[in-house]
């Protein structure tokens, strides 16, 4: 696979880095192009690599044929679009025309409903995308989409689970929470932060569909291994909850976030005073620029604000059902140490989780074992040789039976096992 990745931020980033670190297990990656509109910054990460493989380009995503450019230059086979989702419709598309294959970490945009937008779903997170799915599988190519770790690795657990830890499943529960301390307010892009924390959550129900609720709404504390404890989550717009009834036969889907109270009230209030805004430009000098535009140019780099941050931070998938006819609760997921994700990729844990699912996810298309045409999501394909490489890659999966009824089955087992 001749690879292209649109953006040197922080999952750009960790992206390369992490291919690099994998040694032979990164050969899959015949080339590496690193495109970014900060040709500099482009240029420093390929330079980290030191390796003849990492290319480094200019490239402005919204610039389409500037784009096609650099993917016939290099004879792009596959594109990861590590940008902001503002830019995927043209990241999209531009691959459609191009012939090649396209993942992203997050979907097309939403819409709220501009009557009822905390009750009733209007434009969904990947509407875009997934409306020109026959387009793509007659084209002959696969846009993998929600392709990070949360929506991505979380989606893939759901289906691990569906494949081999239930015989029905009631509800797929997104769950990420964290105990980090220092460093500043975001750990993640703050367009994004402020895209998903602000859109009406979105809610998945067997035959009520897709809906919304009030923002940071239906708060619960739910305990997080790996020494980070319980943590109070709240309801946030999220991709799971479009991709993983798609494909997973279940009664609720739910993504659930760890925003802390002072964090929300920071949203709302930037919200409050216009700082929130995406579409109305506003004149700065000779320059127009909406205004969550510059607020990003203005706050500290979640990259750079984040390298004083220690602590662990949690994604995982909390799946209930019945197992041989018991009620059956566990939760999957994957632990990642700030410092220690720091050292190996020179990223924060937040981005390192981000960027090593798709690493995974393309050398799985780029060696045939995920195999599909269109637009699909993670939860689509087998998540057995996903799960495998989790750990090969250092980013290791566990699980957790939480209680009940099968639990305690299987701990009267083990009892009667011991006696034997």
């Amino acid at each position: 696979m001749k690879l292209l990745i649109i953006g040197a931020g922080g999952v750009g980033t960790s992206a390369a880095m992490i291919i690099k670190r994998a040694g032979k297990e990164g050969e899959w990656a015949e080339k590496v192009v690193l495109g970014d509109y900060n040709l500099a910054r482009a240029e420093e990460v390929a330079k980290r690599c030191r390796d003849p493989r990492f290319v480094a380009e200019k490239i402005n995503a919204k610039d389409e044929e500037g784009m096609k450019a650099v993917i016939k230059k290099h004879g792009i086979t596959f594109v990861m679009n590590a940008v902001e989702p503002a830019f995927n419709e043209i990241i999209f598309d531009t691959c459609f025309e191009a012939g090649v294959g396209y993942l992203d970490c997050a979907m097309t945009l939403s819409r709220p409903h501009p009557e009822k937008p905390y009750e009733l779903a209007h434009v969904k997170l990947g509407d875009y995308q997934f409306e020109r799915r026959e387009a793509w599988e007659k084209a002959g190519n696969l846009a993998l989409v929600g392709s990070g770790v949360e929506p991505g690795m979380a989606d893939v657990f759901a289906r691990f689970a569906a494949d081999h830890l239930f015989d029905e499943i009631d509800e797929v529960n997104v769950r990420d929470g964290d105990n980090y301390t220092g460093g500043g307010d975001f750990g993640f892009s703050v367009w994004t932060t402020i895209e998903e924390c602000l859109n009406p959550p979105v809610i998945w129900e067997k035959g009520k569909c897709w809906f919304t609720t009030e923002r940071f709404s239906e708060p619960e504390i739910f305990f997080f291994p790996g020494g980070i404890g319980d943590v109070e989550v709240v309801n946030v717009e999220h991709e799971e909850v479009l991709l993983v009834p798609r494909v997973i036969d279940c009664k609720r889907v739910t993504f659930k976030y760890g925003v802390p109270r002072e964090m929300r009230q920071l949203l709302l209030n930037l919200e409050a005073v216009g700082m929130a805004d995406k579409e109305k430009k506003i004149k700065v000098g000779d320059a127009e620029i909406a205004p969550r535009d510059f607020l990003v140019k203005v706050v500290p780099s979640p990259v750079e604000s984040s390298n004083q941050m220690v602590g662990q931070g949690c994604a995982g998938t909390w799946v209930t059902g019945t197992k041989d006819g018991k009620k059956r609760s566990v939760y999957l997921y994957q632990v990642a140490d700030n410092q220690d994700c720091i050292k190996k990729y020179t990223t924060n844990s937040v981005v390192a989780q981000t960027a090593a699912a798709p690493v995974i996810m393309l050398e799985l298309v780029a060696k045939g074992i995920w195999d599909k045409k269109g637009v699909y999501g993670p939860e689509s394909f087998n998540p057995d040789p996903f799960i495998e490489r989790l750990a090969k890659y250092e980013f290791p999966a566990a699980i957790r039976e939480m209680d009940s009824e099968y639990a305690d089955a299987l701990n009267a087992q083990k009892l009667l096992d011991a006696m034997k």
